[in-house]
């Protein structure tokens, strides 16, 4: 995919109502910093942004994974074994803005 699709793609998924749940004034420096790390390396199986695509992995929400911050930094770092570890790819203060930013995030209607 092209840098300019990707960054249309991220457009449209930074503008999208799971993206915009609350204003960022309401979310401290940390969260935003976790938002942007999300949108740009998670929302793309986590969301359905365009309503159209296919959802790869479930929605996240504060209540994933028993809203428990530790196992969050674990499946964050090491995956699973249907999403990869980003240990690699990111620092440990990036996946606790991740967290910090999951936490903010209401569990979706059952």
């Amino acid at each position: 995919m092209s840098r300019i699709a990707w960054m249309i793609l991220f457009a449209f998924a930074a503008s999208s109502p799971a993206w915009s749940q609350q204003p960022d004034t309401s979310l401290n420096e940390a969260q935003r910093h976790g938002r942007a790390l999300f949108v740009q390396s998670c929302g793309i199986c986590h969301t359905n942004a365009q309503q159209r695509a296919a959802l790869y992995g479930p929605v996240l929400s504060q209540a994933s994974l028993g809203g428990q911050d530790d196992v969050m930094r674990e499946v964050i770092s090491n995956g699973t074994p249907r999403m990869p570890g980003f240990k690699h790819h990111f620092e440990a203060a990036e996946i606790d803005a991740i967290v910090a930013y999951l936490k903010t995030v209401p569990a979706p209607p059952r």
